[in-house]
Parts: structure tokens; C-alpha cells; sequence
């Protein structure tokens, strides 16, 4: 094919050598031939059929060529799709602003019209046009249209096409390079696989290579001994580290430890604690997986409930700490179905696993019949529940029997109502685990499922139905696993108790066959490890892509990520992600900004998230968060909360604290009052354990007043929550503020028919409706609290105005 002779001709070859030079990669990939001048037309067909199809080709081809090395797909889930384009963002590329125009001077002026017509025909002239090359001319166009003056070469070529001696496929290769600055991926695609290469996680932990490891596996049902015969290693050795997935486990622990002579000290997110009573650092240590070293050398390794490093969430701390701790003994406890995924890892990693079995200790019955009612329950159950709300229900009737009732729920918050505070139970989790304790327990799913031991005599499902996240990191509501029913039905009974005997029940009798058939089963063998990109991994993938946020970095990641499916995946980043899109406007370092977005925060706590934020904000500004800047931020002091709102702010505000306290450990000089705030905190558990106390007659004051205690947040953030929650829930619900609540709640109401007001405010007032919204009231513990209300009335002697709006001052609460 001949080169039409235009200007380019006549200048010779160097504009057209800088095109071959940014052409020979395209050139490469469509197999065009690197040693003549011109392309043959075959050739040159391939170069336009890549250019118009991909852009993203060159991405398809490397892709196509890391499946053949075994990599492909990500975050807990295989990617399917190879055109993997759509996450990659265009950068902006500035227009030239030179004030001598060279290429004018050189093939004369060009009018906008002409390049925008010139343009359109290039864009025109290709059939298939997918998001990169869309996304590039759009960028290309723009800073053709609004430059000064154009490149060289560009001017050049344009002005040829326009005169009819060039043709439309010549601007390739400019437009080529264009796409270069505009997706700088395209360029160093081998690296970004290389950086997130993850099929051989053993190589990460030199340490632990070097070391001829012995991992012992205790497998067994629960209460069968086997963390204890790990934890008796533990404290005979000369150094061990613990590695729980519970704080209350760690405390435990360290309890234990220094109780029977062997100084231990406590690690876990939000805390520090010495074993020698002269502050220098023991030798064995009690820790929360996450916060386990793989740098500090011990003689013995105890992991527990290795079961949970398939969790979609936290599965990669016990991946990180089976491949990582440089210990000499490795004990790892938990169920039997995770000892073939125990044996494969360490045969990857050089290593052999030795096994030992244990069986129950104890008798564990399942009982004929379900519980039917509250009023069947005894002293030493425990009736797990799988919702706040359910728990409320069930605390507020078993003590309108008069029974004392211990409450935990949370993964990692709890509150006790009787016989012990939560601060106490934390330094003492002993004397809340007494064999003799009489207290009935209400318990959330994620302490009893996760080893948390108490004396249990009978374990009653409330129901069978918890909320789980799927592959793809959605909310779904489906029937519990058979390991969580063994897990917690199995922690009835515990050896060594009065209730050495163990039984198991349902609530509902819908739900005993469902139960009797779980229990009656195997967990089926953990086949995935989970895995987490670290902090040095997406630093490298910043310093390629360096104006890409975190949070798409993270995206670009996990989708590029060669993982070996037949043993890992990766673990879901959706909270990651949402902190880090929560943050991304605040100027941050990338290092701060990824450990900020570790904090353990619940995103469906705009409160939480709110305080977040402006944590991140004094941060930013390097400006210290002292404890008067955290007082007036949380509107501290608090008195007894009065509704069941209040309640759940002070909840809220301790999780702030315990942010707060997390934060200490990582930014020492912007968070530097954490002593204080722990102090502080302890203080709000008083408070809260009131509350728990007394939280039937919280669930009746809420309905005759609003909360007192909400604290001003970020009202813009607070808001979009919840509408988007609100509207959700009920999309007829009015949105209001706080402020509006107690504007609401202090204007009479005006009204031709104020009975007929007084009745709607006492069954569906504002109040109960946005209970109803968020799932803390049902409607079936409302009509018992109506019920309740008006017995209690009638034995009181009490007129029923006593809890209704006067109707001399309608409108009035």
C-alpha cells in the first residue's frame, strides 16, 4: 500500500516514525510485521479492528493470557466476563495552551468545524466501539476541540485528511498515545497482574518458611476439649501467642494465663494490656486474630475456630495466621470439616499437619417438642436470637415473669443487664461464667456461634432464620447453616458445670423439624482459605494508577487478582469501600487512608459514620482529638435513657468511643486520650446497663416521647441514611429530622377532630412507625405492649388519660 504524498511526505519520516514507534505494541498484538514502514493491508486491518474493538483488546489479550496462567477473577467470586474495562477511569488530559502554533505555520490555520468533522468520521468510521475507545475520543475530541494549538503531528495529519492527500486511519497513532495518558494502564498491564498476583500466599511469610513449623490440629465437636489441650501447650511453653476471633475470647485468656502464674499480655483493636505488673512486655500473648504478629518469633501458636477462615469478611486474618506466625508449634482448634483445607495449605507451604480427635464430653440432647412459649423457660437457658428486635421481645417478657436475664448481642459490643456491667465482665469474664449463675441469657448470634463458653443448660432457638451475606456481598435472609446450628446448639451442657447434661429446642414448633435435621448432619469440608490485598500491594498498584481513588483501586484489585480458586478466594471489600468513597474528598496520605478504612465500623450507623468523618477531618488537619473536642462532639454528659432511642444512641456513642480507642493505637498523636476515653467509656456502660435493665419501660415510653439524647451529626449524611432507609421500608413514611421530631413533639395540634388525632398518635404515632421502619419494633410487640399498658392501667387504679393525650389539651403527649 503507497503512502499518499501530503505534507507528511513532504517533511519525510519523522512524523510518521514517532506514530510507528506508539503503533509497534498495537502492531505486535494484531501481528503486524515490525520491519517495514507501512503495514501491509492485512495487517493494517488488524491494527484498526483493535483500535476500534479494543483498546480494551490489548487489555482482552493480556487478560486471556493470565487465565491461561491459571489467574482470572476475584472477590470471593469468579469474573466471567473478560472485558474488564469498565473499571478503569479516564484521567483528564489538559488541553495545550501554547501561544505559538507550529503546525499552523507549518500546513496552515484549521477551523474548529473542520477538526469536529474530521473527528466524526474517525469515530464513524469503526463498527464496534466499547467503553475504552468511547471513553478516548470523548477525551481525544475534547482536547482537540478546546487546545490552542495542536501537537505537530496531529496538525499535520488532520490538515492532510482535509485536503484529501492522507487518510482517516493516520490519526491512530496519535490517538493511540492519547489513550495512554488517558487510561495509563494500558502500559504497564503486566506489572498491575504482577503486583496482584495471589496464587502463592505461603511466599508471603519469610519468617515462617525459614522455620521447620508443626502444626497440630485439634478437631472436634464443641465441648470436647480440644482448645483446652491447645491451651495447655500454650501456657507450658516458654512464649505463645493466642489468636481468637472474640475479644471476650482474648480476655479469657489472658485472665487464665495470669491467673495459673504465666504472665500474659492482652492485644486486641481497641486495647492494651500488661501482664507484669511492671509494664515491660510477657512472653505470651492473648490477641484477636486480626491483630496477631507474623514478625514476633514464640515457641507455640494457638489458632481458634479455624473454621472461620471461610467467613466472607475476616476468613483472611486465619489464612494470615496459619501461613504467617513464626512459631515453632502451630495449634490450630476447630471443626473437623476444616482439616483437608488445613492438610492442603500447609503441603503448598512445605508443611505437615498432625491431627487429633476428640469427642464430646458431655450428653447433648434435642428435646421432643419445642419451648411454644416464654413461659416454659428455666433458669440456665439461653434463647438465641438473630435480631435486635427479637431480643427486645424476649427481655421484656421473661422479665414481666420475673426472671433476671443477662443480655448479650453484637459481634463485639455487649450489654449485660444483671448480674454483672459490661466493663466488669470484660476484666472479669469469669465471674459472669460461673456454674452457678441463675441468670436466663439472651444471646446475638455472633458471640455464642464464634466460642464464646458460658454454663449453659438448654440452648433455645428463637428462631432459624438470620440475616447472612451471599458472593456477591448482598443482604439475604435464609435458614442457618448446619456448622452455625452444631456451633451453638452445642454449647448447651458445658463439662465441668452443674450442666454438664446439655438440650437443644426451638421456640416455634414450625421450626423443630428444621432443627432436628440440621443437628442430625455433617458441616460440609471448607474448601476456600479467604484473602486480602495488603497496604503495600495497593501502594504499588497507586504509584501505576496514581489518580485513581482508593476505593477503585481496590475495584481494579480484586478483579485483576490471580487467586488459586481451588483453595482461596477473596474475601468481600464492601465495607472497605464504603469508607473509603465516605473519605475520599478529605486530603489523605494512601497509608492513612487505608488504615482508617480498616476501622471497625458498622455502616448502618450513620452516627458512628458521621463521628468517622470528622475524626478523618482532625486528622487531615493535624489537629489532636483531645477529650473535650470528643465531649462536645458526642453532647457528653448523658443522663438514663428514657426511650428506646436514647438507648440505642448511647450504644452508638460507645462504638464511638471504641473507634476512638482503635484509633489511639494506630495515630498515638492525634487521638491521644485514650485512657481517659476508656474511663469515659465505662461511665456510658453504667448508663447503658440501666437502660437494658429497665427496657420495658423504655419500649413504653417511647411511644409517648421522642429521644432527648440524640446528638447533632453531619445532617447531610444522617439524612441521605435515612431516606434511603426510611423509603426502603416504607416509602409512604414521612421523613423527618430530629429537629422536627421535637418540634412536632412541643406544638399542640390543631384540628376539627383532635379524638380522632389522639387515637391515630396513640396506635401508629410518628415515633412507632420509624420503629416499625428500622426493625426495633414489630407489630406484634406492639399490640402486647398496648395489652400490657392497659392491664398494668387497670391494676394501678389508673385512668387510661394516664398514657393518652389528655383530651382537654389535644394534640399535647
Amino acid at each position: 500500500m503507497m503512502r499518499p504524498l501530503g505534507v507528511v511526505g513532504v517533511l519525510g519520516r519523522r512524523g510518521w516514525a514517532g506514530g510507528r514507534r506508539c503503533e509497534r505494541r498495537l502492531w505486535a498484538v494484531c501481528g503486524a510485521a515490525r520491519h517495514g514502514d507501512v503495514p501491509s493491508q492485512p495487517a493494517r486491518q488488524r491494527i484498526a479492528a483493535a483500535a476500534e474493538g479494543g483498546l480494551p483488546g490489548l487489555v482482552g489479550s493480556w487478560r486471556l493470557k493470565h487465565k491461561q496462567r491459571g489467574g482470572g477473577g476475584g472477590g470471593g467470586r469468579r469474573n466471567d466476563k473478560d472485558d474488564i474495562s469498565h473499571l478503569f477511569i479516564p484521567v483528564p488530559v489538559k488541553a495545550r495552551q501554547d501561544e505559538i502554533n507550529v503546525g499552523e505555520e507549518m500546513a496552515g490555520p484549521l477551523k474548529r468545524e473542520d477538526i469536529l468533522r474530521v473527528l466524526n468520521r474517525f469515530y464513524t468510521n469503526e463498527t464496534s466501539r466499547n467503553y475504552l475507545y468511547q471513553q478516548t475520543f470523548i477525551s481525544f475530541r475534547k482536547f482537540c476541540l478546546e487546545s490552542e494549538s495542536l501537537p505537530v503531528d496531529l496538525h499535520i495529519i488532520i490538515s492532510d485528511i482535509i485536503q484529501g492527500a492522507g487518510h482517516i486511519h493516520d490519526i491512530y497513532p496519535t490517538f493511540l498515545k492519547h489513550a495512554q495518558k488517558t487510561f495509563p494502564h494500558l502500559i504497564c498491564m503486566d506489572d498491575l497482574y504482577k503486583i496482584s498476583d495471589l496464587s502463592n500466599p505461603p511466599n508471603w511469610y519469610t519468617e515462617a518458611r525459614a522455620l521447620n513449623r508443626k502444626i497440630i490440629f485439634h478437631a472436634g465437636p464443641t465441648n470436647s476439649g480440644k482448645t483446652y489441650h491447645a491451651m495447655e501447650r500454650f501456657l507450658t511453653a516458654e512464649s505463645g501467642i493466642y489468636c481468637g476471633p472474640l475479644k471476650l475470647l482474648a480476655n479469657e485468656v489472658f485472665n487464665k494465663s495470669n491467673t495459673r502464674g504465666t504472665p500474659c499480655d492482652l492485644v486486641t483493636g481497641e486495647e492494651r494490656r500488661n501482664g507484669n505488673t511492671d509494664g515491660q512486655a510477657a512472653r505470651h500473648l492473648a490477641c484477636t486474630v486480626e491483630m496477631a504478629s507474623v514478625t514476633t518469633a514464640f515457641e507455640v501458636a494457638v489458632i481458634d475456630e479455624i473454621q472461620m477462615v471461610r467467613d466472607p469478611t475476616r476468613g483472611w486474618a486465619w489464612t494470615r495466621a496459619l501461613l504467617g506466625l513464626n512459631a515453632k508449634e502451630i495449634h490450630v482448634c476447630g471443626e473437623a470439616s476444616t482439616i483437608g483445607l488445613v492438610h492442603e495449605v500447609a503441603m503448598a507451604a512445605g508443611e505437615e499437619v498432625e491431627v487429633r480427635r476428640y469427642k464430646r464430653l458431655t450428653e447433648l440432647t434435642v428435646e421432643d417438642y419445642a419451648l411454644q412459649t416464654l413461659d416454659n423457660v428455666q433458669p440456665g437457658d439461653c434463647i438465641v436470637c438473630f435480631s435486635k428486635r427479637d431480643i427486645h421481645y424476649v427481655t421484656r417478657e421473661i422479665e414481666r415473669r420475673g426472671h433476671e436475664v443477662a443480655v448479650i448481642y453484637g459481634g463485639e459490643w455487649l450489654t449485660v443487664a444483671k448480674p454483672t456491667p459490661v466493663h466488669q465482665l470484660a476484666s472479669r469474664p469469669t465471674s459472669f461464667m460461673t456454674p452457678n449463675n441463675p441468670c436466663n441469657i439472651n444471646w446475638h448470634i455472633d458471640a455464642i456461634g464464634m466460642g464464646l463458653n458460658l454454663s449453659i443448660r438448654r440452648i433455645i432457638f428463637y428462631s432459624l432464620i438470620r440475616p447472612t451475606i451471599n458472593d456477591k456481598g448482598e443482604m439475604e435472609m435464609e435458614t442457618i447453616s448446619v456448622s452455625s446450628a452444631l456451633q451453638i446448639g452445642g454449647r448447651a451442657g458445658r463439662y465441668g458445670t452443674q450442666w454438664e447434661h446439655g438440650y437443644v429446642t426451638s421456640m416455634k414448633p414450625e421450626d423443630h423439624p428444621t432443627l432436628c435435621r440440621l443437628l442430625s448432619h455433617v458441616p460440609d469440608d471448607i474448601e476456600q482459605a479467604g484473602l486480602h490485598p495488603t497496604a503495600d500491594q495497593i501502594e504499588l498498584f497507586a504509584y501505576h494508577l496514581p489518580s485513581y481513588t482508593l476505593s477503585n483501586l481496590i475495584d481494579v484489585f480484586v478483579n485483576l487478582c490471580t487467586v488459586d480458586s481451588s483453595l482461596y478466594f477473596m474475601c468481600l471489600m464492601d465495607d472497605f469501600k464504603f469508607l473509603a468513597d465516605l473519605i475520599q474528598h478529605i486530603p489523605l496520605t494512601l497509608r492513612s487512608r487505608y488504615v482508617l478504612c480498616c476501622s471497625p465500623i458498622n455502616k448502618k450507623m450513620p452516627f458512628v459514620c458521621a463521628m468517622f468523618l470528622k475524626f478523618t477531618r482532625q486528622l487531615s488537619q493535624n489537629e489532636p482529638a483531645t477529650l473535650d473536642w470528643l465531649c462536645h462532639q458526642v453532647k457528653w454528659p448523658f443522663s438514663t435513657p428514657a426511650t428506646l432511642l436514647d438507648l440505642v444512641h448511647l450504644e452508638e456513642v460507645y462504638d464511638v468511643f471504641d473507634l476512638y480507642l482503635w484509633l489511639s493505637y494506630r495515630f498515638p498523636d492525634m487521638f491521644p486520650e485514650g485512657e481517659l476515653v476508656r474511663d469515659l467509656q465505662r461511665e456510658l456502660d453504667g448508663l447503658i446497663q440501666d437502660g437494658v435493665t429497665h427496657i420495658v419501660r423504655l419500649l413504653r415510653n417511647s411511644d409517648a416521647r421522642t429521644s432527648t439524647t440524640a446528638a447533632e451529626t453531619e445532617d447531610t449524611f444522617i439524612m441521605d441514611q435515612r431516606k434511603k432507609s426510611s423509603s426502603r421500608a416504607n416509602p409512604t413514611l414521612p421523613l423527618t429530622s430530629s429537629e422536627d421530631m421535637h418540634r412536632e413533639a412541643a406544638t399542640p395540634h390543631k384540628g376539627k377532630f383532635p379524638g380522632q388525632y389522639r387515637k391515630k398518635s396513640l396506635t401508629r404515632g410518628n415515633l412507632t412507625e420509624r420503629l416499625l421502619a428500622q426493625g426495633l419494633l414489630s407489630p406484634k410487640m406492639l399490640a402486647e405492649l398496648q395489652r400490657e399498658w392497659k392491664q398494668q392501667g387497670a391494676e394501678e387504679g389508673e385512668d387510661q388519660d394516664s398514657i393518652r393525650p389528655r383530651r382537654n389539651k389535644p394534640g399535647k403527649r
